[in-house]
C-alpha cells in the first residue's frame, strides 16, 4: 500500500489555547483532489495551519510529504514549505516588485543560486498557469483572477507533492473563480495532490472532488448530494 501524501491520525486542533477540531483522522492518497468545506471559525484554517506548520500539533499523529508534524522544530519549517505548495487567498504578492521578481525572490529564498535555471523555472511554472505574457508587470496592474494564477504558480515552483489551497477563490467573482478552478484542476490532472478549502459550494457542484466537512469540532466525508 503506498504511503499517504498526508497522514493525521487522532489529531486534537488547537488556535491558540482553544480547541477546534478533536479526533481528526485525515488521510490523502498521491494525485487525489479533496474539498475542505465547513462555517467560518469550524478549523479549517486552523488544520491548514497546523499542515503547513504555524500552529504545532500536540496531540495525535500526523505526516505530510514524509514529515512528521509531531516535534517539527521551526528550523525543519522551511523544509517542509518547500516540499508544499500554499495558495492564499489573498494573494500575498510583493507589491514592489513585477512578477517574475516575485517568483525569483521565492526561488533564491529557498535555496536556488542559478540565474539562468531560476528564470528558466519561474517562465515554466507562468506557462502552466497561462501567465507567461505577464511576468514583467506588476500585480496592481493585474486583475484577482490573475494574481491569483501567479499566486498558483508561485506555489509550483519547487515541484510541491502537495497543494494546499486556502479559500482560493475567496475574493474573486464567480466566473474568475470558474476559471482558476480550471487552472487548478489542470495542475491536478498532471499529477499534483490539492487540498482545497473553500465555502463556495457552487464550485463543489461544477467541480466534483471528495469533500471533507468540519463541524462541531469533526470533520467528516460528506456526499455532494447531502450539501
Amino acid at each position: 500500500m503506498p504511503t499517504p501524501i498526508l497522514d493525521i491520525q487522532h489529531a486534537t486542533i488547537f488556535q491558540d489555547q482553544n480547541m477546534v477540531l478533536q479526533d481528526v483522522s485525515l488521510r490523502l492518497e498521491k494525485g487525489t483532489f479533496t474539498y475542505l468545506i465547513g462555517k467560518t471559525g469550524s478549523g479549517k484554517s486552523s488544520l491548514m495551519k497546523t499542515l503547513y506548520g504555524e500552529i504545532p500539533l500536540k496531540q495525535g499523529s500526523g505526516h505530510i510529504v514524509g514529515i512528521n508534524l509531531v516535534g517539527l522544530k521551526e528550523a525543519d519549517i522551511p523544509f517542509l514549505r518547500r516540499k508544499i505548495g500554499i495558495v492564499f487567498q489573498d494573494f500575498k504578492l510583493l507589491p514592489d516588485r513585477s512578477v517574475l521578481n516575485n517568483l525569483l525572490f521565492v526561488l533564491k529564498a529557498t535555496g536556488w543560486t542559478d540565474t539562468l535555471r531560476m528564470e528558466e523555472k519561474a517562465n515554466d511554472v507562468l506557462d502552466k498557469v497561462g501567465m507567461k505574457t505577464k511576468g514583467f508587470k506588476y500585480p496592481h496592474e493585474l486583475s484577482g483572477g490573475e494574481q491569483q494564477r501567479i499566486a498558483i504558480a508561485r506555489a509550483l515552483l519547487n515541484d510541491p507533492e502537495l497543494i494546499l489551497a486556502d479559500e482560493p477563490t475567496g475574493n474573486l467573482d464567480p466566473q474568475t473563480s470558474a476559471e482558476v478552478m480550471k487552472v487548478l484542476t489542470e495542475i491536478h490532472q498532471n499529477g499534483k495532490t490539492i487540498l482545497m478549502v473553500t465555502h463556495d459550494y457552487a464550485l463543489l457542484l461544477k467541480f466534483p472532488f471528495k469533500t471533507l466537512k468540519c463541524e462541531d469540532s469533526k470533520i467528516f466525508e460528506v456526499v455532494q448530494k447531502a450539501l
